[in-house]
């Protein structure tokens, strides 16, 4: 392909960028490294419509917005290519397999959650999810934890969540806050990269080629109210249809609530969701959170798609007037709509004013802040799955301030503990992929879980 002459909205054909957008979608596995691979391989490297730095650009934009940055990054590539359709067509391709793939895994583990070799695959899943978060602690800690006084805070917040019952949004909001303090105080808390990124090959479009804007208050007004419209409409029609107290106008207010507080990603988010949807709504039994992020792992697309699993058993055993079947489906296609939603709209907002983000250091040092609240997160939602995949009891101790769970000895499942020491040699030592990973624990699980049932 030669390069576009002149400038026009779709520097190149719309359904030539459509069909690369749909082969990127069917190999988006991994979580968001992965998936930010691959889109690096197919943009910059093999289709050249974007270069390496200005790729690394956008990113660093998506990285600053609450949501799965990997699709964030999907849309705003495309909105660079073919405006707002562009941004669209991206976007939602990007999504579209894992809503598919997740629906009809989630169906499955509804209807046959019980037998045993269903019960075998989560009994190999889940323990090897357990490996998998940690090193998600790992990698971030190691990616945005560049100063001491980031450290602490990332224990601060490990503390605050998993020994005194904090509220997910409140320890982003405080490390926000804590982030920007140190900023002004600490120069060098928020550091360049150690070394010089690869430029990669020349791009085959140009910088100036690639659709822009100027800021516009009167387009951000209207991008503003479609967008809220658009995000809250359905959940006002929930409201008309199954009164205010129904499970799908509980879900998709919750689900909307949480979509604007992900920072970091899926990981960060779920110690919040799991807490909320086991404890509060009772969507979920404790353990079956982790069962669903299994789920995730196996299928393409962003792994924040496990709310829609949380959406559709949640629905399924709270359905209303509805059929069961019906409610869940209903409610699995609202929590993702209001999940994806905002994702979009913090993208066609936001980019024209990208550059003016970007220089702005107070931001930079309080998102160093979120950045080190996030792997406390991370840290914390290990804990919690642990708790619930080695152990079948546990219990809660609660004196003043204090909020603490724990396991009992005597609950401790040797299978799982086995699984899950080999989930982290494979991980960490060996160095397997998460797919890899996954389908050698899960089928340890059908061996050990067929064996024990004979």
């Amino acid at each position: 392909m030669s390069a576009p002459t002149g400038t026009s909205r779709d520097v190149i054909p719309l359904r030539e960028a459509a069909k690369a957008w749909f082969a990127i979608s069917l190999q988006t596995f991994g979580g968001p490294a992965g998936q930010i691979a691959v889109m690096q391989r197919t943009l910059v490297e093999e289709k050249r419509w974007i270069g390496q730095q200005r790729f690394l650009f956008a990113l660093s934009y998506c990285t600053l917005l609450p949501g799965p940055e990997a699709q964030q990054l999907a849309t705003y590539v495309g909105w660079l290519l073919n405006g707002v359709r562009g941004a669209l067509v991206a976007g939602i391709l990007f999504v579209l397999p894992g809503v598919a793939a997740l629906l009809v895994l989630s169906a499955v583990y509804v209807a046959y959650g019980d037998t045993t070799l269903v019960e075998s695959l989560f009994l190999g899943l889940a323990p090897a999810v357990i490996a998998i978060v940690v090193q998600a602690v790992v990698r971030v800690g190691r990616k945005g934890l560049g100063h001491p006084a980031l450290v602490a805070l990332a224990v601060a917040s490990f503390v605050a969540l998993t020994f005194f019952g904090a509220p997910f949004p409140a320890v982003v909001l405080v490390a926000a806050l804590v982030g920007w303090v140190l900023g002004r105080h600490i120069p060098g808390l928020t550091r360049p990269p150690r070394s010089v990124v690869d430029e990669g090959p020349p791009p085959l479009i140009s910088d100036d080629q690639l659709h822009t804007e100027r800021p516009s208050g009167r387009r951000a007004a209207l991008t503003l109210v479609v967008g809220l419209v658009v995000w809250f409409a359905p959940v006002a029609g929930a409201a008309l249809l199954f009164g205010r107290s129904s499970t799908f106008v509980d879900q998709g207010l919750f689900f909307s609530s949480a979509a604007v507080v992900t920072f970091g990603g899926a990981y960060a988010v779920l110690a919040y969701v799991a807490q909320q949807a086991v404890e509060v709504y009772h969507w979920l039994l404790p353990g079956e959170m982790v069962r669903g992020l299994a789920l995730a792992e196996t299928t393409p697309g962003p792994l924040i798609m496990v709310v829609q699993f949380v959406a559709f058993v949640g629905a399924y055993r709270a359905p209303g007037e509805l059929d069961p079947w019906v409610a869940a489906v209903v409610a699995a296609l609202l929590t993702t709509w209001v999940t994806f939603v905002p994702c979009f709209l913090f993208i066609l907002l936001g980019a024209p004013y990208v550059e003016r983000l970007r220089g702005n250091r107070d931001l930079a040092a309080a998102l160093a802040g979120i950045t080190a609240a996030v792997v406390g997160v991370i840290a914390s939602l290990a804990v919690f799955f642990t708790l619930h995949t080695l152990f079948g009891e546990t219990a809660r101790l609660t004196a003043g301030p204090l909020d603490v769970e724990y396991p009992l000895p005597g609950s401790l499942d040797l299978a799982a503990l086995a699984i899950t020491g080999l989930g982290f040699a494979l991980v960490f030592w060996r160095g397997w992929s998460v797919l890899r990973t996954l389908g050698a624990c899960a089928l340890a699980g059908v061996v050990i879980g067929l064996a024990t049932s004979l």
